[in-house]
């Protein structure tokens, strides 16, 4: 009778057991694990280190699936990489020149004597449909905290670096923020050569290390972008005119052989957009609308 009685029991609970499991429902796709997360890889100027890491966190509740993966540095270094066979989906420049020796589809500017105004180096891997001027910024030149040298404008830059009185930080020749200090040297008359050679002059290669040099007064002053200024909390002295070296302009393109092509679009689109230009003119960008 006992024995019965516990094979009723057992058959019993192995009812309810079969029971339970029918009525509990499978799981949904909503239900399942986050989805992989696709990393895109995007090359930037290091002037955009604040803002774009800012817009990283914002992107987040608009594509979770997207995974930012930013390489901050020069624009020349990263144009170097890119064309060693870098992985890149999207690249941002400081300047034209390194999004144009990625880009088969610009000419070379050539001047009447033949000499070209940047290096045609016959490299392909811009997808040129999708370039689009994203960004200016403004030179500027900054002081040390101190300023011993009472250093207010470019004008007084120039008198002190004849002078060789003062020590003078820049960006190397192979990156945008050097370029430009390079342009206002024309502008001046100034021999770079000549002022290097008398230790007037110290280097960067990139801008955040010409910024260092004159937050941390190891030099007098040196020529940074604005958006630099603001991030280390310089105050500008001077601002650098068109006339002097001409827009800071950002180009921005996919690359052609580019991993994640499409969600290298969107986010490039997200960046033309509201929310992405709130953050970038809060720090000292402009966004360029032609």
């Amino acid at each position: 009778m006992k024995r019965k009685l516990l094979t009723l029991l057992t058959a019993g609970a192995l009812a309810l057991s079969l029971a339970a499991c029918a009525s509990t429902p499978k799981p949904t796709e909503s239900a399942a694990p986050n989805a992989k997360q696709t990393d895109v890889v995007v090359f930037s100027a290091a002037s955009m280190t604040e803002s774009l890491t800012e817009i990283a966190a914002l992107y987040k509740e608009v594509d979770p699936s997207v995974n930012l993966v930013f390489s901050f540095a020069s624009s020349g270094d990263l144009k170097t990489q890119i064309q060693e066979g870098a992985e890149c989906d999207l690249f941002i420049s400081a300047g034209q020149k390194q999004m144009n020796q990625l880009d088969a589809a610009v000419a070379p500017v050539v001047d009447e004597n033949g000499n070209a105004t940047y290096e045609d180096e016959g490299l392909d891997f811009v997808d040129s449909s999708t370039r689009l001027n994203l960004l200016e910024n403004k030179v500027i030149l900054c002081v040390n905290e101190s300023n011993p040298a009472g250093i207010q404008t470019f004008d007084d830059l120039a008198a002190h670096l004849r002078a060789g009185d003062i020590l003078f930080a820049m960006g190397n020749s192979d990156v945008p923020v050097g370029q430009y200090t390079q342009k206002i040297f024309a502008y001046y008359g100034l021999n770079e050569e000549e002022l290097a050679a008398s230790g007037v002059i110290t280097y960067g290669t990139n801008v955040k290390e010409v910024t260092t040099q004159i937050a941390e007064a190891t030099v007098d002053c040196g020529v940074i972008y604005c958006t630099d200024a603001f991030s280390s909390g310089l105050t500008p002295v001077d601002f650098a005119t068109a006339e002097m070296c001409g827009q800071v302009i950002y180009p921005a393109a996919v690359l052609k052989n580019a991993p994640h092509a499409d969600k290298a679009k969107a986010f490039l689109e997200y960046l033309q957009g509201p929310e992405a230009a709130a953050v970038f003119e809060a720090v000292g960008f402009t966004m360029v609308t032609e």
